[in-house]
C-alpha cells in the first residue's frame, strides 16, 4: 500500500472552506485537472481520467459535522482518500488530503502525485479566496 498526505493552510474559517471542497458544482475546479466527477445518486460517483481515458465507479460522502469527505472506487478498491478540514486560532483553516493506492504500483508515479495533491490544495485555496472575497 502506497499512501501521499497534503496540507496547506486556507484564508477563510472551515465551514466555508468546506462547502468550497465539497460542492459537486466546483469539484473540477480545485481537483487534478485529468479528472471528472460525475455525481450519479450519492454516494455513487463516476470519475473520468481523461490520461487514460477510463470511467471508474467510486463512491464519495461528505460528513458535514465532522468537515470530512471520503471516496473510493466502488469495484476494485484500488484507491481511498479522505479530505479533512481543521480551523485554527487565526480565523483560518488548514485542509489535509490523505491518498491511499491499495496496490502496489498502482496509481500514477509518487512524483505526479505530490505535485497534484500540491496544485490542487493550491487551486482550492484560490476557490476559497475567492469565495471569501466576494469574487
Amino acid at each position: 500500500m502506497t499512501e501521499y498526505e497534503r496540507s496547506r493552510t486556507m484564508p477563510a474559517l472551515p465551514e466555508p472552506v468546506f462547502d468550497e471542497a465539497t460542492d459537486p458544482a466546483r469539484l473540477d475546479a480545485w481537483m487534478p485537472r485529468e479528472l471528472h466527477v460525475r455525481v450519479d445518486d450519492p454516494p455513487a460517483v463516476t470519475v473520468h481520467e481523461d490520461r487514460s481515458g477510463t470511467e471508474e465507479r467510486g463512491l464519495l460522502r461528505t460528513r458535514q459535522d465532522q468537515l470530512r469527505m471520503e471516496w473510493g472506487t466502488r469495484d476494485a478498491g484500488r484507491y481511498a482518500g479522505w479530505l479533512q478540514v481543521a480551523g485554527l486560532d487565526t480565523g483560518t483553516s488548514e485542509v489535509t488530503i490523505h491518498l491511499s493506492f491499495f496496490e502496489d504500483g498502482a496509481g500514477p508515479a509518487p512524483e505526479t502525485v505530490e505535485r497534484e495533491l500540491d496544485e490542487s490544495l493550491a487551486r482550492l485555496e484560490e476557490q476559497v479566496r475567492l469565495r471569501v472575497d466576494g469574487g
